[in-house]
């Protein structure tokens, strides 16, 4: 079975395991204050081109975002977001169990827009009874987007300016960040997402690593006690070195670019092999994930060999199903996918 499921599937790139191979007889101090958090850390600003920025180590995406977010909010806060954000769709509740409510925007392929958020700031101030309903107190995109889309310079450029306007911290969940900076559909870069963030995070989960996320933290307020509400939340790593290792690694020789790349390489080949079969795609994303609509007839003949995820039930007779390639997606597998709906289409 070849497996398009997720980009998650595979342990970590052989440079990571060889580096944290070689610490067996090591020591290091505990929760992140040994030598290779403090050098992943310096790579990481290096690279965003943000040597004031605070640089924290966690080991998961919902544990990310239940950190950044409560932390940012007071009580009465609730977190805007597109209807279809990771934070509304896949964490279980996890931000409404910190006591913040999710606010959904109805997204377009995935994206919301700076008018959205300024007409949904607008309306709350404008409602009478504002005080009987959670306030907007931050602004949650994700890039890339759950549909593999991702947001141009000036949209993000749009978004900063109406956020700093309404005085929201602006946040950016980049689970598959690697992925999304090297799209050919998007120009932006680490330093920009430095440069019109409050906080963003690097994903290493979902590219390359064995697990591990890098908070990125530019808004000096956001910073003040930010590892006692890790600790909280319980995601200060005891064993934080073995977080600061990967990122380093990653971070060193420029891997994490690499691997970001070579998986949309790999996307983009199976993309014009869909459309090539006559495979219509549900959005145009120029990221790992990929979301044919297909029959239920070729959705069964390709489930007998290869992994995807059901995304949407379009009719009777139809569905989008989702493909993901990934750091270690491998052409040959790509070639046979695409073979196999070929041959089915």
């Amino acid at each position: 079975m070849i497996r398009f499921y997720c980009d998650y599937s595979q342990s970590a790139h052989p440079k990571i395991l060889e580096a944290l191979s070689k610490i067996g007889d090591e020591q290091y101090p505990g929760y992140g204050e040994d030598e290779h958090c403090k050098r992943a850390a310096a790579l990481i600003k290096e690279a965003c081109k943000a040597p004031e920025s605070d640089v924290h180590f966690l080991v998961g995406g919902t544990q990310a975002n239940t950190t950044i977010i409560s932390a940012i909010l007071r009580p009465h806060q609730g977190v805007l977001s597109a209807d279809t954000g990771h934070i509304a769709t896949h964490e279980t509740g996890a931000i409404e169990a910190t006591g913040h409510k999710v606010l959904p925007l109805t997204g377009t392929d995935g994206k919301i827009t700076a008018a959205q958020i300024a007409d949904a700031v607008d309306a709350h101030w404008a409602d009478e009874a504002h005080e009987h309903v959670p306030q907007p107190g931050l602004v949650y995109l994700s890039h890339p987007t759950e549909s593999g889309t991702v947001y141009t310079l000036p949209e993000l450029e749009a978004i900063r300016a109406v956020c700093r306007k309404h005085n929201l911290p602006l946040m950016i969940d980049g689970a598959r960040l690697g992925y999304g900076l090297a799209s050919p559909y998007t120009e932006i870069t680490l330093a920009d997402l430095a440069r019109l963030c409050d906080v963003f995070y690097i994903g290493g989960t979902k590219l390359g690593s064995l697990f591990g996320e890098a908070v990125v933290i530019q808004n000096d307020a956001i910073k003040q006690d930010f590892r006692y509400l890790i600790k909280r939340h319980g995601g200060l790593l005891a064993k934080g070195f073995l977080l600061g290792i990967q990122f380093a690694t990653m971070f060193e020789d420029g891997l994490y670019f690499e691997l970001g790349k070579h998986g949309v390489t790999e996307a983009m080949h199976l993309r014009q092999g869909l459309l090539d079969a006559g495979i219509p795609l549900q959005y145009d994303t120029g990221t790992n994930q990929q979301f044919p609509r297909v029959t239920e007839a070729l959705k069964a003949k390709i489930a007998h060999d290869f992994t995807f995820a059901q995304w949407e039930k379009v009719d009777s007779e139809h569905s989008v199903i989702r493909f993901c390639t990934s750091w270690a997606t491998k052409r040959e597998d790509v070639d046979k996918l695409i073979h196999k709906v070929k041959e089915n289409v």
